[in-house]
């Protein structure tokens, strides 16, 4: 499989299935991933059913592209990898992974998503530029952006508010020629 963008080592990636339903309702359900993101309450299933119906529009169309990440052996879904914010005019989006158990983070599994997801965007999507929303506290996914080379521009000052309280949040970019 040399030579495909979206496919490693340990893991390949590829694209949602109408048999991720389960997969996805476990996910975006589960509140302890919403400080992630700026969900507010449950999806159900009939919504994530018509996610998912709509997930093979062009990445154009619908501004972002989620992916699957599996392992290469098992074929077992580990995590998410996700391009939102998709600007063609401006080439750029930006890039949040998730790897579902605690038990596989630090495998390996991420960082390697993390690369392929990156090449396909600077060589398939011809993108310019890549960036990620981290919290200032979140310190494996900050190591797992810069050893790919992402840096930090800025801090978002009382970004989020979480549980009662106002986090910062870092702004990472990672830019074509910064890499090639």
């Amino acid at each position: 499989m040399a030579g495909l963008t979206l496919h490693g080592e340990l893991v390949y990636l590829r694209a949602l299935e109408p048999e991720d339903l389960d997969l996805v309702f476990r996910i975006e359900n589960d509140e302890d991933l919403w400080e992630l993101t700026t969900t507010l309450t449950p999806f159900s299933k009939f919504l994530l059913k018509q996610y998912l119906r709509n997930s093979h529009k062009d990445i154009y169309e619908a501004k972002q592209l989620r992916l699957v990440i599996c392992h290469s052996d098992t074929n077992e879904a580990l995590g998410l990898i996700d391009l939102f914010d998709f600007d063609p005019k401006n080439q750029r989006a930006g890039l949040g992974i998730l790897i579902f158990s605690e038990v596989e983070r630090g495998r390996g599994y991420g960082a390697e998503a993390l690369r392929l997801m990156i090449n396909y965007s600077f060589k398939r999507l011809e993108l310019h530029q890549l960036y990620a929303n981290i919290l200032e506290e979140n310190t494996p996914s900050i190591r797992l952006f810069e050893k790919q080379g992402f840096r930090p521009v800025g801090l978002k000052k009382d970004w989020l508010r979480l549980e009662g309280s106002f986090k910062n949040e870092y702004l990472y970019q990672l830019i074509y020629t910064d890499v090639h």
